[in-house]
């Protein structure tokens, strides 16, 4: 009894080691052990399975990694364009600040200001000033006859603005305005013939005549104007038709005036007396050409607004490729995690 009780006993205390009893225990029978152990150890199915499983979770986890890397990779380029893209767009703007566009635009006039036109006759003598209309220069007469002067002149002396031991003589005379009715000046001068080789007479055409009546120093007005206007000239023996235009162009903050000038040359036929051809005749015609003025502009093309909203484009770009960059390597790393996680359960 004692023998049965205790068999009973070490039965219950060990259980089921596996899925059924043990059976007859007494009997210690090595086969029935060794069978109940095979019973309890893993089938190999059950082995292929897990390893599948393993191999599809790792393969997940590489192609998800791999995806990342490029998406990363992606947005690197993309941040690369951007930052060259912000750099062009500076520079761009710089070279259009710094080197503005010519903008040519022309302005029709019913007349001009009266200009004003200083002629250095030297040794020369001024014969006749006179206005005309409609290209009508009358024909020329006796020397002693010619005492029209019906135009309005003033005359200066001063030094050049170059040295001042230079001393010059100008004629300044008022030059046409009404440029509908073609009205014209007409020159001429005379002076005797000297051994020089050429001939000449020089003059400028400033922008207005009433500048000179209105200047207290006349003299050190005449001295800016050789400054800041071009001189020309015209010969003895031709007539010299010089057909005038108004350039205006406005820059950074100031604003200057300059003549054009197109002229054409005429023989002039001496038809004097021998004895009066001793001395030598200029002449000169000044006209409008027509009744435009060109006004000359310096635009900045750079558009500051337009730079401004291209940059704030390209940073909200940036921005926005680093924030995905951020979360896409957080997202990697805790992927990265659970791997470790489930290869970590897998081996406990």
């Amino acid at each position: 009894m004692l023998r049965r009780d205790a068999s009973r006993s070490y039965q219950e205390f060990n259980g089921e080691d596996c899925a059924g009893p043990l059976g007859s225990y007494q009997n210690n029978d090595v086969s029935e052990v060794e069978q109940d152990q095979a019973s309890c150890d893993p089938s190999p199915d059950e082995n292929v399975v897990d390893n599948n499983l393993m191999t599809i979770g790792f393969n997940k986890a590489c192609v998800k990694n791999v995806f990342t890397v490029i998406l990363v990779l992606i947005y690197l380029l993309l941040t690369t364009v951007a930052v060259f893209l912000a750099y062009q767009t500076i520079s761009d703007f710089m070279e259009k600040l710094n080197h503005p566009v010519m903008s040519v635009s022309y302005k029709e006039v019913e007349e001009f200001a009266a200009p004003g036109i200083a002629l250095y006759p030297g040794k020369a003598q001024l014969l006749s000033c006179m206005h005309h209309y409609h290209d009508n220069v009358p024909p020329l007469v006796a020397l002693d006859r010619l005492k029209g002067r019906n135009c309005i002149k003033e005359e200066v002396i001063f030094h050049g603005p170059y040295s001042n031991q230079t001393q010059k003589q100008a004629i300044v005379v008022r030059g046409p305005t009404d440029v509908r009715n073609r009205e014209l000046l007409f020159l001429q001068f005379s002076r005797n013939k000297t051994e020089e080789d050429f001939s000449a007479i020089s003059y400028m055409i400033f922008a207005k005549f009433s500048d000179l009546l209105e200047s207290s120093d006349k003299a050190a007005f005449m001295m800016d104007c050789e400054r800041n206007y071009s001189m020309w000239t015209f010969s003895g023996g031709f007539r010299t038709w010089v057909k005038m235009s108004l350039v205006r162009t406005t820059g950074r903050g100031n604003e200057s005036v300059e003549f054009r000038q197109e002229s054409n040359v005429v023989k002039y036929i001496d038809k004097r007396p021998p004895q009066e051809q001793a001395s030598e005749l200029f002449f000169a015609v000044f006209q409008w050409r027509d009744p435009f003025i060109q006004q000359v502009k310096d635009i900045v093309t750079a558009n500051p607004w337009n730079t401004i909203a291209i940059l704030c484009g390209v940073f909200m770009a940036l921005f926005k490729a680093a924030d995905f960059a951020k979360l896409s390597i957080k997202w990697m790393i805790k992927i990265r995690k659970r791997a470790k996680i489930r290869e970590l359960n897998q081996i406990s």
